[in-house]
């Protein structure tokens, strides 16, 4: 039997979902985590009945501080050893910043960053043991954009998440480890719904709007290929462009329109 998994937090809807059957069509066996053990414990029926693969699960609640641990004893302990890493778990905090607690930001960070460089750290170790393996994380088109007033901290932890991944390029390339900073842009999945930001997603226009299938096709194509950075769709490889090259005053006036709301005075 292969003893060779890829891990995927996040994995019960939207991309992460996508992204644990694309990798399961290609032949590789599953780590599923996320906070729903029952959910879970279907998508690992279904999954390994239709793909023909091993499939294993363990619930974990990543804003807990002890989960990536956990995820790690539970890996060690099977034997099962992780060649790919996807870091995807994640949601956001509609309100402004002023009104939310400390605890629901460090709740947040932990599953965004904290739990990201935890199980990146955790993994890395039998990575460089093997000479080989892969890292995705999954950031954002909002890494390169200015700060918006609603999700206030989701851009800036998108961008040190980039940066992070560089890092490990940086140290670990030479030695057969590649990381992937994967940034799609808006995508169809239950995210805006769970994080209390549909009413943003309702108004972009429809050819912002991508399709989870997609994303997590061309996330795992270049996460294979150890593409460094993936910006999935010609639609927002050429809006990142732009964001890098416009000024940030046009920049503001333009995206009121393609993103309502997302930029407006929240006190």
């Amino acid at each position: 039997m292969n003893d060779s998994f890829v891990l995927v937090t996040g994995s019960t809807s939207g991309i992460g979902l996508e992204i644990s059957k694309y990798f399961a069509s290609k032949g590789y066996n599953l780590i599923l985590t996320a906070r729903r053990e029952t959910i879970l414990k279907d998508l690992k029926k279904k999954i390994s009945l239709t793909y023909d693969i091993s499939v294993d699960y363990i619930s974990a609640d990543l804003s807990s501080e002890d989960s990536p641990k956990n995820i790690y004893r539970f890996c060690k302990s099977k034997g099962y050893n992780i060649e790919i890493l996807v870091n995807n778990a994640g949601y956001a905090i509609p309100d402004p910043f002023h009104i939310t607690s400390m605890d629901e930001e460090e709740k947040f960070l932990r599953v965004l960053s904290t739990s990201v460089i935890v199980l990146t750290k955790l993994f890395l170790n039998g990575m460089i043991k093997n000479k080989k393996g892969k890292i995705m994380i999954i950031s954002s088109v909002a890494a390169f954009a200015p700060p918006s007033t609603i999700q206030f901290l989701y851009g800036p932890v998108k961008t040190f998440m980039n940066r992070f991944s560089e890092g490990i390029n940086s140290s670990y390339n030479q030695i057969g480890i590649t990381s992937t900073a994967v940034c799609p842009g808006y995508t169809i999945t239950n995210f805006h719904s769970s994080s209390g930001i549909q009413d943003e997603m309702d108004r972009v226009p429809k050819f912002l709007k991508k399709n989870s299938k997609r994303i997590a096709k061309i996330a795992v194509e270049d996460t294979l290929k150890g593409k460094k950075v993936s910006i999935p769709t010609m639609t927002y490889k050429i809006i990142v462009f732009l964001l890098k090259v416009i000024p940030k005053s046009i920049f503001f006036a333009v995206n009121k329109y393609f993103s309502p709301g997302r930029y407006d005075n929240k006190i």
